[in-house]
């Protein structure tokens, strides 16, 4: 056994002696804590056994101790070869942990990483988009030169794949291979260039950091694609926000003529100047020139609009980065919006309060009006770390003026007392700042100072000392009983600092205390020779001071100071000696200067400028790491000047190319949908592709606002209506056209099928509309809201043109289109984007779609719980009581809506009359069906009545009243997550087909811990029902208990597993496209499965 350790020991280099390895040996059960981690040559070969057997539980749970073996720094370098063999693993998460095992050690295996090169160019081939992004990841973490050629060739064919995440990937592995090898720089430049035209929020921020990283010099590669940027900017991610708020800021200083220069006021006096000599009417032409009002460029309007929302965000970066592009090229009017959310962010750790902090220090000395509302927020907490502390008072300093100084001093005297020296000392630093800047309460700030000098603790009286000689400096004559004070002071202050200071004040006023500075040196001649190197070199000046205006009764005592330090070890108390001598004690060698001796050394000395330590940090971009180290790091791209004339903005102006209209009609069907043409005329084409940018890329925060409006305007009418009115005007009619036209191609359908069709169309685009903002961040959402127009009027078409059958098939057949940059998933019909070639667009159409319509059948609920939920209390009802609950049952009222049931109770002794539902606030896309009025209620009677609600797949709130014929009462249903779903029915390799399609980014686990008695096959299935309203999958294992749903608005499938693990654990997962529900309900669940 202890050989063994021992041998371990030599190969891994880690030093563990043979009492460790025995521990670790000897706790072989792989849930102990060293069984997890052991690693000796025994274990290594049951690894490589457990890594060649033919069961994927075994190959994952040696990876999984691999990795943990270099999570600890163990050396794992023998098991390569065995690893290397589950590349080609068929199950992800193996194929995850042995990328991150090469990924390691592929540097120092160059020979044993190039052998599976082919590996990795053949997943890049892989169907699954996860398996080619991850391969993509290690082959450019590969930091070998030779496979430079084959990095390039992968990034360019992963810049070009369908699925956003891969495209996300190759830019990540642009800026590796750049770092690896800078030639290749232009061909990069070429793939960067590419992927900064991508449409998709998942991409942009990634590629604005391989730009920033490889070019950032080529600022006209940002021109055509700025627009879109700061439309997308709200979408990205929040680090891709960071980098494209920075990259922005310094876009617009290159880009846009200075928006601080209102009227020309800077350059009025150079252009007085110049034109001295002109004649007058020339000079009234150049001011009137000058007086022409600022009028700011509507990009640059666009960027300021579109990032203010981002103030709000969670991430303290994304404010930090905000807040600093406000900083930089906003109005100075408009910049004050900042302030309350960089206060906001004082409420986060200690780290992103230093960060904040400091660039609030920088604003505050140039525009103080910002944060003196929020005075409050900067007071010391007794919980606050030094640093903190010190950085608080630099901005209270900074904000202190006439009106809120006295409050600040009061303020100050309680930190003066602090346990925390170093914090005090700032603090009588920062009272005599206040007393420099505002002269008003100087007098009072040097008494304060005064009565600090008995206090009993050295350091403060020492800073004390300090302050109180800057202070007299500037007026030395008023304050000598002061002087007289501070040199009796010297008996008992040791801090040498604070001794040198009160010598320097004696010594430049011995005219002013005649009496006591010759004493003061005699006292200080005795303890010359122990005393601190900065109190001899000021006690050698004020022995000279003393022999120039004194000499009668100092002479000889400076002869003996000067004897002392001609000998003293340090060489820069000798030197001063021997200048001093020289200088004062005249002799046959002295020079011209021994004349002036009086005049040098007792010359008026200038007052010390007590300024800000932040005052010249403000070149530096504001949240940057140069600013807060004070100097150019490493990386640092410096903003430019404002430029004097803007350049032509024409070059931001994309062209829109007519081939994106013909690309829409899929190849082989222009004939078939030749009619279709006739619902536009070509002036409405031509106005929509002659609309200005700006606008219909702004589009968005419009349109929502108008959806908003009209909802709460127009309660009765449909959201559906509402929000295809706020689209765009011209939708109007065209729509009213393909209506007509649908019924003239199908006059054998009844009228009720037709008003059917009508209303799903309307709801169809409305959800399509409501989709694209609640999913905004995901990865297959691309298109901006200029986008989205013409979409929609082309959803319509598509949707006229089609059967029955296939409309009702296409919700459950966007499973295979996670891949792809199409439109989002809540949208019922997927149609390629512009983007798409023919030829690709001709292999999609050869798809079939329909695969997943055969296995998605919706089943009966396996359990009804009876739980109800109070919508009116009787005591806020005036004896009218509601309650609500959720049967499970397909909503009849339609088939995107969730079925409730509402129990109305009277219970008062008089009848209720007329109970029906009155005004309805819902959010926008929701829809609701109301019941029928109940006429008349008897005295303690009850009732139940059914609704339908279209949630949209959200939790949010339903608000409607519930009216009688006397009274309305406001109430609110809101949905558990559970009750968003509908049971389906399916075979276990269907869920395994659907569940691998849904992986990476559309799963989400969690670990959980339980008791054994609560992971038996009933109890698990009844907890998970009882939560959610899931259908039950057979299952050929018993440790996987697997469950099936889908989403009654969008019919996105929801798969959860319940995974049980050795010992009382179980791996939660949920497998779904809605990421944010699924997140919901692994909340909710995780709970419910833990508890007895």
């Amino acid at each position: 056994m202890a050989s063994n350790s021992l041998a371990y020991s030599e190969q891994s280099g880690a030093g563990e002696t043979a009492e460790l390895g025995q521990e670790a040996t000897a706790t072989i059960s792989p849930s102990g804590a060293f069984g997890l981690f052991s690693s000796d040559l025994k274990k290594n070969e049951d690894l490589k056994q457990m890594l060649e057997s033919n069961k994927d539980s075994a190959k994952l749970d040696a990876m999984k101790r691999i990795v943990g073996m270099i999570a600890k720094g163990k050396n794992a370098s023998e098991l390569f070869p065995a690893v290397v063999k589950n590349v080609a693993s068929k199950n992800i998460e193996i194929k995850k942990l042995v990328y991150v095992y090469l990924v390691r050690y592929a540097e120092e295996q160059q020979d044993l990483a190039l052998l599976s090169i082919s590996t990795f160019q053949r997943a890049l081939k892989d169907p699954n988009q996860l398996i080619r992004a991850s391969a993509l990841r290690v082959l450019s973490s590969i930091r070998v030169p030779i496979i430079v050629p084959i990095m390039m060739l992968a990034i360019k064919d992963a810049s070009a794949d369908l699925s956003p995440y891969v495209r996300k990937n190759a830019a990540h592995a642009i800026q590796k291979l750049y770092s690896l090898d800078p030639e290749q720089k232009e061909m990069l430049i070429e793939v960067i260039e590419k992927l900064l035209k991508d449409k998709s929020t998942l991409v942009a921020g990634s590629v604005v950091m391989a730009f920033e990283e490889v070019c950032p010099e080529r600022i006209d590669l940002i021109h055509k694609n700025y627009r879109k940027l700061c439309n997308l900017l709200v979408d990205v991610e929040e680090w891709g926000q960071v980098v494209i708020i920075h990259m922005l800021t310094r876009y617009a200083r290159t880009q846009f003529v200075s928006p601080w220069k209102e009227g020309g006021g800077d350059g009025g006096v150079e252009g007085g100047e110049k034109n001295f000599y002109e004649s007058d009417d020339e000079q009234q032409e150049e001011a009137e020139k000058r007086k022409t009002p600022y009028a700011m460029d509507p990009d640059h309007r666009l960027l300021i609009r579109n990032t203010k929302p981002l103030l709000q965000s969670r991430n303290a970066a994304v404010v930090m980065a905000v807040a600093q592009l406000y900083w930089h090229i906003s109005p100075k009017s408009e910049a004050g919006v900042i302030s309350k959310s960089l206060v906001r962010l004082l409420r986060s750790n200690r780290e992103v309060q230093y960060i904040v902090l400091q660039n609030i220090a920088t604003m505050s000395i140039q525009r103080k009006g910002m944060f003196e509302p929020y005075l409050k927020s900067f007071y010391v907490r007794s919980t606050d770390p030094t640093m903190i502390k010190t950085l608080k008072l630099e901005i209270l300093t900074n904000l202190a003026n006439e009106a809120n100084v006295s409050t600040l001093l009061r303020e100050f005297q309680t930190y003066v007392k602090s346990q925390d020296k170093q914090f005090a000392a700032a603090t009588i630093q920062t009272v005599g700042r206040c007393a420099t800047s505002i002269s008003e309460v100087s007098d009072s700030c040097l008494s304060g100072l005064v009565c600090l000098l008995s206090s009993r603790d050295e350091v403060v009286v020492a800073e004390s000392v300090v302050v109180i000689k800057k202070l007299l400096q500037m007026r030395p004559a008023q304050h000598s009983e002061i002087i007289k004070h501070m040199a009796k002071l010297l008996d008992s202050i040791t801090v040498p600092v604070a001794r040198a200071s009160i010598l320097w004040l004696i010594g430049e006023n011995c005219e002013r205390v005649p009496t006591i500075a010759p004493d003061v040196l005699r006292k200080m001649a005795k303890h010359f020779t122990s005393e601190d190197d900065l109190v001899k070199l000021q006690i050698l000046n004020l022995g000279a001071k003393l022999y120039l205006t004194n000499s009668k009764q100092t002479k000889l005592l400076t002869q003996y100071i000067l004897n002392l330090g001609k000998y003293d070890q340090n060489y820069d108390i000798r030197d001063r000696t021997r200048f001093i001598r020289q200088l004062i004690v005249p002799n046959e060698k002295s020079g011209a200067l021994s004349k002036y001796a009086k005049k040098i050394f007792l010359a008026q000395k200038p007052a010390p400028l007590l300024e800000s330590p932040f005052k010249d940090r403000d070149h530096f971009q504001l949240g940057t790491l140069s600013h807060t180290l004070n100097t150019k790091a490493a990386g640092y791209l410096e903003l430019s000047n404002w430029p004097e004339v803007a350049p032509d903005p024409s070059v931001r102006n994309v062209e829109i190319v007519e081939l994106q209209t013909k690309e829409w009609t899929p190849a082989g069907k222009a004939k078939k949908e030749n009619p279709a043409k006739k619902f536009y005329s070509e002036s409405e084409e031509e106005e929509d592709s002659s609309d200005s940018s700006d606008e219909s890329e702004s589009e968005s925060g419009s349109g929502s606002e108008e959806e908003g409006d009209s909802s709460e305007d127009n309660s009765e009418s449909s959201p559906s209506e509402q929000e295809a009115e706020s689209a765009s005007e011209p939708e109007g009619p065209s729509k009213r056209t393909a209506k007509k036209s649908w019924k003239t191609r199908a006059k054998s359908d009844s009228e009720n099928e037709e008003k059917e069709n009508e209303k799903s169309e309307s709801s169809d685009s409305s959800s399509a509309e409501s989709g694209s903002v609640e999913e905004s961040s995901s990865a297959s959402e691309s298109e901006t809201e200029s986008d989205s127009g013409s979409d929609a009027r082309k959803v319509a078409e598509e949707k006229e043109g089609r059967p029955k059958q296939a409309r009702s098939a296409l919700p459950k057949d966007v499973s295979l289109l996670d891949l792809d940059d199409f439109n989002s998933v809540s949208t019922p019909v997927a149609l390629p984007t512009p983007v798409l070639s023919p030829s690709l667009r001709a292999d999609l159409e050869g798809l079939n779609l329909s695969t997943t319509s055969s296995v998605i059948n919706v089943s009966p609920p396996v359990f009804v719980p009876m739980k109800t939920h109070v919508l009116l209390h009787r005591m806020s009802g005036k004896g009218l009581a509601a309650c609500y609950f959720f049967p499970r049952t397909p909503c009849t009222f339609g088939a995107k809506m969730v079925s409730v049931q509402i129990t109305l109770s009277n219970t008062t002794d008089r009848k209720i009359e007329h109970i029906h539902v009155g005004e309805k606030k819902l959010p926008a896309g929701m829809r609701m069906h109301v019941f029928s009025p109940v006429d008349s209620l008897e005295p303690e009677g009850s009732v139940t009545v059914s609704m339908g609600i279209d949630f949209c797949d959200s939790t949010q709130t339903a608000s409607f009243q519930l009216c009688t014929k006397d009274d309305c009462f406001s109430v609110n249903i809101q949905p558990p997550v559970g009750e968003l779903l509908l049971p389906v029915a399916m075979s276990e390799k269907d869920f395994k087909k659907e569940q691998g399609m849904l992986t990476g980014m559309n799963e989400t686990s969690a670990l959980i811990v339980a008791t054994p008695q609560n992971f038996t096959p009933s109890v698990i299935l009844q907890k998970v029902v009882n939560v959610a309203n899931v259908g039950a999958v057979p299952s050929g294992q018993d440790h996987l208990h697997r469950f099936a749903a889908r989403t009654v608005h969008s019919g996105s499938l929801m798969l959860v597993t319940v995974e049980l693990k050795e010992g009382s654990t179980a791996q939660l997962i949920i497998n779904t496209e809605k990421t944010v529900i699924g997140s919901v309900l692994l909340r909710e669940l995780k709970p419910v499965l833990s508890q007895g």
